[in-house]
């Protein structure tokens, strides 16, 4: 294992921020209960309402719409439901409309029956098919209840970022409600849920710099809600039983006031991914990176080696000192095809590497992936010559 790395994973995790670490570590020193009335319990639950605020900040939505998780797939699995109150009535939802090339935490259903989600395709760059959308919003019969419309913001994969202000004007057409999973641009693409962004959004700590095991649900208004995945105390409104994870949401809330005021970096970050990304094209002249033909996250960049498996690419620069990803890190570590590129259009035996970077990445980084990757190239096209000699 090669003394230096380079961590190029930031898609799959981002390293803790030290204002998040530092949050954390005062939050421990207070021992009582958030829910407590006395005044060690109103400390407590002032450092969750403080971090309430700042990831209401993060996304410009009032604090009160904020509801805090374990993370982003409790959020989902929350929000996916047929099942919904507004006041002391209930609302349904018949059901789920999900893009093909969705995390899975959205594309598994949630609380929905199989029967009851449909998938919608995207083009060859990974953009949701909008016609195919409409078409069945149309088609939707509201007599059995609302549509439900699930999307990510940006794909963890390719970094495609999808049009939603066009998304919404074609749910709020059709007198659906739209769920978006902002997990990955929160922090990377400027988010503003008071201009009708979405009516609900999932966010997580650990993909802006803070904790694991913590994430939100915000929503754009609080008239309607979920029924509770949960039920418990009482907590957070009602909406999420338990004992709220105070150090936790402390970090989550330190990492997300950290985002916004780095949300002016990106472009720095682009251009470091434009460095990558030259680096690739220039040892590896074949190499297809995707998502070009569409808006992409600053960060992210997803591209395949021609006759090499991508888990075996993985492994070479890990052994080589660079950290990344075979694709998503929630299915990295099992061998299949991407299901984000299937949806794009290349089929399943196709795999790709992503590389994924933060402010903090450096040219020293870069110098580590390109050597790596050097390597790799060289490799294989030893092993290609190989082939071409005994063939010959």
């Amino acid at each position: 294992m090669a003394a230096k790395r380079a961590y190029l994973d930031y898609n799959a995790s981002t390293p803790l921020l030290a204002a998040a670490r530092e949050a954390m570590v005062a939050a421990l020193d207070v021992t009582a209960n958030p829910s407590s009335v006395h005044a060690e319990g109103r400390a407590a639950r002032r450092l969750i309402e403080t971090a309430r605020r700042e990831v209401a900040a993060l996304v410009n939505a009032r604090p009160e719409h904020v509801v805090f998780t374990s993370g982003a797939t409790e959020a989902a699995s929350t929000l996916l439901t047929p099942d919904w109150q507004m006041g002391r009535g209930s609302v349904r939802m018949s059901r789920l409309y999900v893009s093909a090339a969705d995390h899975p935490c959205l594309l598994n259903g949630g609380r929905f029956p199989a029967a009851q989600v449909t998938r919608i395709g995207v083009d060859a760059s990974g953009i949701a098919d909008l016609v195919a959308l409409a078409t069945a919003l149309d088609a939707h019969d509201e007599a059995d209840g609302l549509p439900l419309v699930a999307i990510h913001a940006a794909n963890n994969e390719t970094g495609v970022i999808q049009p939603i202000d066009r998304i919404a004007g074609i749910v709020k057409a059709a007198g659906g409600v739209l769920v978006v999973d902002a997990v990955q641009a929160a922090g990377r693409v400027s988010i503003d849920m008071s201009a009708g962004y979405a009516d609900y959004l999932i966010l997580s700590s650990h993909k802006i710099g803070g904790p694991k095991g913590v994430g939100a649900i915000v929503a754009a208004a609080d008239l309607m809600m979920p029924k509770p995945l949960i039920n418990g105390g009482g907590q957070e409104k009602g909406h999420r039983g338990g004992t709220e994870n105070l150090a936790a949401i402390a970090g989550f809330g330190a990492a997300a006031r950290e985002a916004l005021a780095e949300l002016q970096a990106m472009d720095a970050v682009r251009q470091r991914r434009d460095e990558i990304e030259a680096i690739v094209k220039t040892l590896v002249p074949e190499a297809e990176i995707f998502g070009t033909g569409a808006p992409r996250l600053a960060n992210t960049t997803f591209f395949a080696i021609a006759n090499v498996k991508a888990e075996t690419a993985q492994i070479a620069f890990d052994l080589a000192g660079v950290a990344l990803s075979a694709g998503s890190a929630c299915s990295s570590g099992k061998v299949g095809p991407s299901h984000v590129l299937k949806a794009m259009g290349y089929g399943d035996s196709l795999g790709a590497l992503r590389v994924s970077i933060g402010s903090a990445t450096g040219a020293e980084d870069i110098e580590l992936f390109r050597a790596a990757l050097a390597g790799i190239a060289a490799r294989q096209a030893a092993r290609d010559k190989a082939d071409r000699d005994k063939a010959a």
